[in-house]
């Protein structure tokens, strides 16, 4: 453990912070898709359109939310819960200024955007995982009630994504296939790049 924390503390920090830019970009290139949102930026893309701000605040602003209801909770957060926070919002703005909208009919660019972004995200959660700075704010909330309720992982996972698609469509959200595709294969995207990124100790 001492070794992870003191000589891999630079490899940590890098994976840490290119993970969060990486899912930040991956965002932009689903959001860019229009095939349906991560089930979360369903609600951030909701809540931007209703009040002007822009995606990336709005993802801000939700995170610390989430991060008020780890209180009652008592989950701790960690340099990367915070720096998640604050990563993905900043950088998921600049990809979107520089990411093109597409024509509708761009579907051959479209599905090359989304099946990109899956893929990338799955990586770049990976990333994050394996520096091991702390969980995401959602993802914190999840295990906090999976402690509090008793509950299992899937039930309760499902049951928040279920809430946050539903009020985010009803606020404009985009909700689609991809929406769909991307909670099937996130998964065990996740878990095929964790050993890419599994930072070992040495002998």
């Amino acid at each position: 453990m001492a070794d992870l924390a003191g000589r891999r503390l630079p490899r940590r920090l890098t994976q840490l912070y290119l993970g969060l830019i990486a899912f930040a970009v991956s965002m932009a290139l689903i959001l860019r898709s229009e095939l349906g949102n991560i089930p979360w930026d369903v609600l951030h893309q909701g809540v931007a359109g209703r009040t002007g701000w822009s995606f990336g605040f709005v993802t801000i602003v939700s995170g610390l939310v989430v991060l008020l209801l780890w209180i009652p909770l008592r989950e701790r957060p960690g340099i990367g819960t915070v720096s998640n926070v604050l990563v993905i919002g900043l950088v998921v703005d600049v990809a979107l200024a520089v990411l093109p909208d597409l024509d509708g009919d761009a579907w051959p660019a479209r599905i090359a955007l989304f099946a990109g972004g899956v893929v990338l995200n799955g990586a770049a959660t990976a990333a994050y995982i394996e520096s091991r700075f702390g969980s995401g704010p959602r993802d914190g909330l999840m295990t906090g009630l999976v402690r509090r309720t008793g509950g299992s992982i899937r039930v309760v996972r499902t049951g928040i994504e279920a809430l946050v698609v539903a009020v985010g469509w009803l606020l404009g959200g985009t909700f689609g296939v991809g929406t769909v595709l991307f909670a099937l294969a996130i998964g065990p995207l996740v878990q095929l790049f964790l050993p890419w990124f599994a930072i070992r100790r040495r002998a």
